[in-house]
């Protein structure tokens, strides 16, 4: 399934995991090399088939997954009054 023109998830594909369209590349792993500081360059040199567009569309697709999560709050139970 094409998720967007740029991030597939397939069943036989990194066990479903969302990836740039055409690769193996995760997009959890982008995100994770984002928030560990790599820079946009130091991912493209890491991984020469990445373009710039498909970090962007990573970083989309996680923003849009969140944006579409249930939230479920839970608040302590008060104990009875006496």
């Amino acid at each position: 399934m094409t998720v967007t023109g740029r991030i597939e998830i397939n069943p036989k594909i990194m066990m479903g995991k969302p990836v740039i369209r055409g690769t193996r590349i995760p997009v959890e792993l982008i995100l994770r090399k984002l928030s560990e500081g790599a820079k946009e360059k130091e991912l493209l040199e890491a991984f020469p088939r990445l373009t710039k567009e498909d970090i962007q569309a990573a970083i989309r697709y996680a923003a849009e997954t969140l944006a579409h999560e249930d939230i479920i709050l839970s608040f302590p139970r008060r104990a009875a009054r006496k």
